[in-house]
């Protein structure tokens, strides 16, 4: 996958409830960005290092083919200079080598920071929801037993007023028929 420092910068995620924290994810993205971008400039800079080098060897290398006034003493010189072009080549193709690997292993290892940081984000808002929704449950179910219990309370505070009422009434008809009688008795 070739990611540029410019996609590094530019990279937007979608936003979830409990989402992440925007400001350090996009801190971290330009760090990122930094870093690689620093490791592609220092690639070239080796690069053009190394082509400077190559050059200077295919001079001396075309000086080589060309008759040397004096022989010996130019033979020797120019496998001097071949020599050590040719060694601090290598050692530049090394160095770069290993600078290059090295900045790749850490933007490597951070970006695998940041997808286990996200994949714990993930299961810590799995979590939330979970939790958010067993509570839920719980409060319709705590809801359902106080609408039972107040439907139940109000049934038995009107068959209390329904039995009162009664009661009443045929007390009051007690009464009237005691009245009633002793009317008629007297």
């Amino acid at each position: 996958m070739n990611v540029s420092p410019l996609d590094l910068r530019q990279r937007r995620f979608a936003t979830s409830l409990r989402g992440f924290d925007k400001i350090e994810v996009t801190s971290f993205l330009l760090a990122v960005a930094d870093d690689y971008e620093t490791a592609l400039r220092e690639t070239d800079r080796l690069r053009q290092d190394l082509s400077r080098m190559e050059a200077i060897l295919n001079e001396h290398r075309e000086q080589e083919k060309k008759p040397p006034e004096h022989a010996d003493h130019a033979q020797k010189l120019a496998d001097d200079i071949r020599k050590n072009a040719e060694l601090e080549a290598q050692r530049i193709i090394r160095e770069a080598e290993g600078r290059s690997d090295l900045l790749l292993e850490k933007t490597s290892a951070r970006l695998e920071d940041v997808q286990r940081e996200i994949d714990g984000m993930k299961l810590k808002r799995k979590s939330v929801e979970t939790s958010i929704e067993a509570t839920i449950q719980t409060l319709r179910n705590t809801l359902d037993t106080s609408a039972s219990r107040t439907r139940a309370t109000r049934r038995r505070r009107a068959s209390s007023s329904i039995a009162r009422a009664t009661r009443k009434r045929r007390n009051g008809a007690r009464k009237r028929n005691e009245k009633d009688g002793m009317t008629m008795m007297g």
